[in-house]
């Protein structure tokens, strides 16, 4: 295919008609977009001024279509712009009706606008609630864990939840099915030292609920454990008939975990050993299993020595 071969002439000609062009196509556009369009957005709806005396419940999406009245440019960097702006309404004219007519508060709302685009109207313009008797409990703190410890490394003591309750405002009916209120989970790995942390409550689902506070203060107490022994004397129980019995040994050892703040003052007065003889009695034991019925909080029985003792019995 040949070449077209321009002269220094036409190839000047050529170059303004192409500069001309794109000017106008310039001029077109910014006159375009500087013109006022009316265009649709989602945007988030936030209730303030709640009535005080009545809950309640929406009964449609937490977004609305809005019209919008703006210039070309606001158009194109609404559609460039995903993050939905708020919208506030107020309630308060809840208190003696179950709807709110967003018209009727266009100019409160485009007072309080923080962008230069004006709302023209609602889609859709009435919002409806349902309304149920409003109530408060308190329910308790339930802590969501799941820690890993490093190795010889546990938790020591009573966890505490500060605060332990949480107050909950909405309809009864609902809040009587709530005994508990769950925390956020707390996500641990190779945990060596006490734990002390902010935990935030997990969040309301129902829009007619609301909870204070949103968040507690948790400590969980960890320390190091090893291992201790201690002899522990053997009780019998279920002697009924006040039989002579002699039991061998009369002590067993037993082997636990303890943390080491605790190791020095934890002795045989905190536990307590026991053997049954009704199952001599009831069902012909020829020896008796021992069971430990009190043992310090948190510590863990490695081994008894000996499980099972013997017995002689005196009528």
């Amino acid at each position: 295919m040949a070449l077209i071969k321009l002269s220094t002439t036409e190839r000047r000609r050529l170059s303004a008609f192409v500069t001309c062009l794109g000017l106008a196509i310039c001029a077109w556009i910014f006159t375009t977009l500087s013109n006022n369009y009316n265009f649709s957005v989602k945007e988030v709806l936030s209730y303030k001024n709640s009535p005080q005396k009545r809950a309640f419940h929406s009964l449609q999406p937490d977004t609305i279509n809005v019209i919008m009245q703006g210039t070309g440019w606001q158009m194109l960097f609404s559609k460039v712009d995903n993050a939905n702006k708020i919208i506030n309404v107020d309630l308060h004219t809840l208190d003696n009706k179950d709807y709110i007519v967003l018209s009727s508060q266009l100019k409160q709302i485009n007072d309080r606008k923080e962008f230069d685009e004006q709302i023209v109207s609602f889609s859709p313009d009435t919002l409806f609630f349902d309304f149920s008797d409003r109530a408060v409990k308190r329910v308790p703190v339930k802590l969501l864990t799941g820690i890993k410890y490093q190795h010889q490394f546990a938790q020591s003591n009573d966890i505490s939840v500060n605060p332990a309750y949480v107050t909950l405002n909405g309809p009864g009916n609902i809040l009587e099915k709530i005994k508990s209120w769950n925390t956020d989970s707390l996500g641990l790995d190779s945990v060596n030292e006490t734990i002390r942390t902010r935990l935030d409550l997990q969040p309301v689902r129902e829009g007619n609920i609301s909870i204070y506070p949103k968040s507690v203060q948790v400590v969980i107490p960890v320390d190091e454990f090893t291992e201790k022994t201690v002899q522990i004397p053997v009780k019998l129980t279920n002697n009924r008939n006040y039989y002579n019995v002699k039991v061998f040994p009369q002590k067993v050892k037993v082997t636990f975990t303890i943390s080491l703040r605790k190791y020095a003052q934890t002795d045989e007065d905190f536990f307590e050993a026991s053997a049954d003889l009704g199952l001599w009695r009831d069902h012909g034991y020829s020896t008796l299993p021992v069971k430990l019925t009190r043992l310090p909080a948190y510590c863990k029985i490695v081994k008894i020595e000996p499980q099972n003792i013997d017995f002689i019995v005196r009528k």
